[in-house]
């Protein structure tokens, strides 16, 4: 058994041992911890934050408005790269057809966009292991969004094996995007306070 104790909350005692894979998360209590894989190592983080839950909100509202047929955001998806490496993007696109026919688990093959809202608890993850992970499992694009920045966004695209250079996209300018398909907004809208 392993034991998780994330700050101010109580132990929790995971059943298993490490390395752990997607079926012994399948396992795992629903405590509010989000639990992901990399190569067996759990990477745990806390619920979102309020100001995270309204940047993915207002991003969701934003892709689904630009979406073409066929394309679909979701929140908050579950995506099985392997048995020992998963994750849990905050926000993704996926073909349409994916989104009616997946029950549990997409395939990076189902994504077209990955995207990470930073906080306090994933900073380290977001900007150096999703982008890596990401990639090596073929998503082509990954957007990693910046809250105490402004926000600012960070735009990749999938260049042979991995990501190239971000594009960065500052609060107070209009980011044009062409991928996965045309989007244009400030990245203040996404944490702007409810008009």
């Amino acid at each position: 058994m392993a034991t998780i104790e994330p700050a101010g909350t109580e132990r929790t005692v995971l059943p298993g041992k490490p390395p752990f894979t997607v079926d012994d998360l399948l396992g795992f209590p629903d405590d509010g911890n989000r639990y992901e894989l990399l190569n067996g190592s759990l990477l745990v983080s806390p619920a979102p934050t309020p100001l995270h839950q309204r940047i993915i909100y207002r991003l969701q509202r934003l892709l689904d408005d630009a979406a073409p047929p066929g394309l679909e955001p979701l929140a908050t998806v579950n995506l099985r790269v392997t048995d020992s490496n998963f994750y849990i993007p905050d926000l993704v696109v996926v073909r349409a057809e994916a989104a009616s026919n997946v029950e549990l688990m997409f395939a990076p093959r189902h994504l077209l966009l990955a995207v990470e809202v930073g906080s306090p608890s994933t900073t380290t993850h977001d900007q150096s292991i999703k982008p890596f992970a990401y990639a090596r499992a073929g998503i082509p694009h990954y957007w990693r969004i910046e809250p105490d920045e402004g926000p600012a966004l960070y735009t990749y695209r999938l260049d042979g094996d991995g990501y190239g250079e971000p594009a960065i996209h500052k609060a107070g300018t209009v980011a044009h995007l062409t991928a996965p398909f045309p989007l244009a907004f400030d990245p203040v809208v996404l944490s702007a306070e409810h008009r």
